[in-house]
C-alpha cells in the first residue's frame, strides 16, 4: 500500500512530547511565524510609499483595490477556514496548509515586485498580484497558524506561552518593517522608479527566507488537540457539522463577539497607525531620513520587549482578562500624549512608547484568549470550532492592511496631509484603545475554563 506523503522521513514531526518544550515553542511558534510575516511586516511600512511613488499608481486606484479585495479576503479566509476543518492527515488538519503555504506565500509575495508593464496593464497586473498575496497566499498561511494554538495543547499557560511567542514573532517582523527597513529603503532602495529592479531582489530574498523558515515551523509543531479524536471519527463524521451549524455554535455565545470586536478595534486601528508612520514621520515630524521613523520604531519596540518577559506570568496570577484591561488604559493614556506633542518627537516618542507598553498584553494573548473561547463552546455545543474562528480572526487581520490603507488614502484625499497624518497615527488608536478597554471589562471566559476542560475531556473516555 502506497505510504501517505506524510509518512515520508521529511515530512514527519520532530516533535515527539506530549507536552509543549523549548524547541517547539522557539522553532514552530517564533522563528516560522518570523520568515512568513516577514513580508507582510514590510508592506505595513511600504507597501502604499511603493505603489504611490515607485510605480506611480493614483491614490483613488490604490483607495479602490484595497476596499473590493477586503470582500475577497474575507471570502478567502472563511473558505481556508472550512479547508482546515475538513482536512484528515497523519499530519493533522492545520500543518498541511502550513506546508503548502512555503510554496504560495513565497512566490505571491514578489509577484508585486515583478513590473513588466507600463500604462493600464500595470494597474492589472498589480490588481491581480496584491489579490494573489492578500486573497489567496496569506489567508493560507495565517490561518493555520493561527490555528495551530488552539490545536497545539489543552494547556490554557502552554497556550498563552505559544500565542505569546507566535505575536512576539508578528511584532517583530513589525520591528524590522519600520526600523530596519526604513534605512535600506533610505540608502539603498529609495523611492526611484528607476530602482524597481532592487525593490524586486530584495523582495526575492525575503520569499526565499520565508519559504525556508515556513518548512521548519511544520516540522517543529504538532497537533495534540486534533490527535485525541485521530482514528476515532470517519471522514463522514468528520465532515457532518456544516459551517452553519459552526456559525451558530461561535455567535450564540457572547463572548465569542467580545473577544471578536475586541480584536477588530485593536487589529484596525493599528493598521492605520503603521501605515501611516511614514507619511507622519515626513509631514509632522519633518523627517527625510527615516531616522525619526526608526526612532520611534525603536521606542515602541523596547516596552514590547521587555513586556514579553511579564506577560504570561502576569496573565496566569490576574487573568487575561484584567491585564488586557490594564494595557488599554495605559495604551489610551499614551496616545493622548503622543497626539498632544504635535511635532516634537520627545513627546511623541514618549507617548508611543507608552502605548505600545499598553497594547502589549492584547498582542501577545488574543490567540489564547480565542483558543479559551474554543473550548467553552466546544464544551456548550460538543463542536469544535478552530478553523471558524480563526479563519474569522485571520480574515480581520488580513482585511486590517487594504481596510487601513483605504482609510490613510481617503484621509490624506480630504484633510490636509498634516491633520490626515496625526489622526491615522494616533488618534484612531488611541480612540479604539478605549473602546477595547470597555469591552474586555465583559470577557468572563477564564473563570470556569478548567471545570469545562475537563468535562470535556470526560466525554473523550
Amino acid at each position: 500500500m502506497k505510504k501517505s506523503v506524510f509518512e515520508q522521513p521529511w515530512a514527519k514531526s520532530c516533535i515527539r512530547t506530549d507536552t509543549v518544550k523549548t524547541p517547539e515553542l522557539l522553532i514552530g511558534y517564533f522563528i516560522g511565524p518570523f520568515g512568513a510575516m516577514l513580508s507582510s511586516g514590510i508592506f505595513t511600512s511600504f507597501l502604499q510609499a511603493y505603489l504611490g511613488d515607485v510605480l506611480g499608481l493614483n491614490a483613488g486606484f490604490l483607495s479602490v483595490l484595497q476596499l473590493v479585495s477586503t470582500v475577497l479576503i474575507v471570502a478567502a479566509n472563511l473558505v481556508v477556514g472550512q479547508l482546515i476543518e475538513r482536512t484528515r492527515s497523519l499530519a493533522g488538519k492545520a500543518r498541511p496548509w502550513i506546508l503548502l503555504s512555503a510554496l504560495t506565500l513565497s512566490v505571491a509575495s514578489v509577484l508585486m515586485f515583478v513590473i513588466p508593464f507600463e500604462g493600464t496593464a500595470r494597474y492589472v497586473w498589480i490588481a491581480i498580484a496584491y489579490n494573489l498575496y492578500y486573497a489567496v497566499a496569506y489567508p493560507i498561511y495565517n490561518t493555520a497558524n493561527s490555528t495551530m494554538i488552539p490545536l497545539s495543547t489543552r494547556d490554557s499557560g502552554k497556550r498563552s506561552a505559544l500565542a505569546s511567542m507566535t505575536n512576539v514573532a508578528g511584532l517583530g517582523v513589525m520591528g524590522a518593517g519600520s526600523m530596519v527597513f526604513p534605512i535600506l529603503v533610505a540608502n539603498v532602495l529609495t523611492y526611484e522608479p528607476a530602482n524597481q529592479m532592487r525593490w524586486f531582489l530584495c523582495m526575492a530574498a525575503v520569499a526565499i527566507f520565508a519559504a525556508l523558515t515556513i518548512y521548519l515551523q511544520f516540522l517543529f509543531t504538532r497537533e495534540r488537540v486534533t490527535e485525541e479524536t485521530m482514528g476515532t471519527q470517519t471522514e463522514g463524521e468528520a465532515k457532518a457539522v456544516s459551517m452553519g451549524q459552526q456559525l451558530k455554535a461561535v455567535t450564540s455565545e457572547k463572548w465569542w463577539w467580545i473577544v471578536i470586536a475586541f480584536y477588530l478595534g485593536f487589529q484596525w486601528a493599528g493598521a492605520v497607525k503603521n501605515g501611516s508612520m511614514v507619511f507622519f514621520c515626513q509631514h509632522v515630524l519633518n523627517d527625510t531620513t527615516g531616522a525619526a521613523q526608526a526612532l520611534l520604531a525603536v521606542l515602541g519596540a523596547i516596552p514590547m520587549a521587555v513586556a514579553a518577559a511579564v506577560v504570561v506570568p502576569l496573565a496566569n496570577k490576574f487573568s487575561k482578562r484584567m491585564l488586557c484591561f490594564a494595557g488599554m488604559v495605559v495604551g489610551t493614556l499614551g496616545g493622548v500624549i503622543a497626539g498632544m506633542g504635535g511635532s516634537n518627537l520627545v513627546v511623541v516618542g514618549l507617548g508611543i512608547a507608552l502605548k505600545c507598553l499598553g497594547s502589549a498584553p492584547a498582542c501577545y494573548l488574543i490567540l489564547a484568549m480565542l483558543a479559551d473561547v474554543i473550548d467553552h463552546v466546544e464544551y456548550k455545543t460538543g463542536i469544535r470550532t478552530d478553523g471558524l474562528t480563526m479563519s474569522i480572526y485571520s480574515s480581520l487581520m488580513v482585511a486590517a492592511t487594504p481596510i487601513g490603507g483605504a482609510i490613510i488614502q481617503a484621509l490624506n484625499a480630504v484633510l490636509d496631509i498634516q491633520t490626515a497624518s496625526s489622526v491615522n497615527y494616533i488618534w484612531i488608536e488611541t480612540g479604539a484603545y478605549l473602546f477595547c478597554a470597555i469591552a474586555i471589562l465583559f470577557f468572563n471566559v477564564e473563570k470556569n475554563l478548567s471545570r469545562e476542560q475537563a468535562a470535556i475531556a470526560e466525554r473523550k473516555k
